[in-house]
C-alpha cells in the first residue's frame, strides 16, 4: 500500500519576549491544528527559555494527534515545552543566530511565519536562499507583515505568500509544496 508523503511544513514567529497578543498565539495554534488535521509534520523552533509562537503552534498540532518536531539550540534537551507537545527533538549543539535556525529551516518543504522578531527574518531569509517557500500571516506584526507580498531581494526568486488566516496559510503552503515549487 502506498502513502502520501507527508510534508514538513515549518512555523516561524515571535517568541513571548515580543509580547504578541492572546489572539496572535490562538492562530499560531490553529495552523499548528490545521497542519496535523491535513496529516502533515510540524517543525518548529524549540525554545530553552520562553514560550513563542512556534510552541503554540506545536500545541495546536499535538491537540490533533500531529506530530512534532521541535529544533532547538545549544546542548542537552531541556526545553520550555512543559507540556510534552514535542515528540522528536532535535538538538543542534549550535547557538541561535544561524546554526540551529538554517537546520530548522532546511529541514522545511515550506514555512509559515507569524509575526516574528529577528530570529523569524533570519528564518525567512534562509528560506528565501535555499528556495523554500514561505507564506506570511498577515495581521500578526513583524516580518509577517513586512514580508507578505514581497520578494526578500532583487533575486526575485520566490514570493513571500500572503494568507489572511490559519487555514489558508497552511493551504498555500500545501499547494505550493505540491506544484513542487522549490527551485526556481
Amino acid at each position: 500500500m502506498q502513502t502520501r508523503k507527508k510534508y514538513q511544513i515549518g512555523v516561524m514567529g515571535s517568541a513571548a519576549d515580543l509580547n504578541y497578543a492572546p489572539e496572535i498565539e490562538r492562530m499560531a495554534f490553529k495552523i499548528g491544528r490545521t497542519i496535523a488535521e491535513s496529516g502533515n509534520i510540524i517543525v518548529y523552533g524549540a525554545e530553552k527559555d520562553y514560550d513563542s509562537l512556534s510552541t503554540a503552534a506545536a500545541r495546536g498540532a499535538k491537540s490533533a494527534g500531529g506530530l512534532t518536531v521541535g529544533v532547538t539550540y545549544g546542548k542537552g534537551k531541556e526545553v520550555w515545552d512543559k507540556e510534552g507537545n514535542t515528540d522528536v527533538l532535535v538538538v543542534t549543539g549550535v547557538e541561535r543566530g544561524g546554526g540551529r535556525e538554517f537546520v530548522l529551516v532546511n529541514s522545511c518543504d515550506a514555512i509559515i511565519i507569524v509575526s516574528g522578531g529577528s530570529g523569524t527574518l533570519t528564518e525567512a531569509a534562509m528560506a528565501y536562499q535555499l528556495n523554500i517557500p514561505i507564506v506570511a500571516l498577515v495581521g500578526t506584526g513583524g516580518w509577517a507583515d513586512k514580508l507578505a507580498g514581497t520578494y526578500i531581494d532583487a533575486r526575485e526568486r520566490i514570493k513571500v505568500e500572503t494568507a489572511k488566516t490559519p487555514e489558508e496559510a497552511v493551504e498555500k503552503a500545501i499547494q505550493i509544496i505540491q506544484k513542487g515549487v522549490r527551485i526556481v
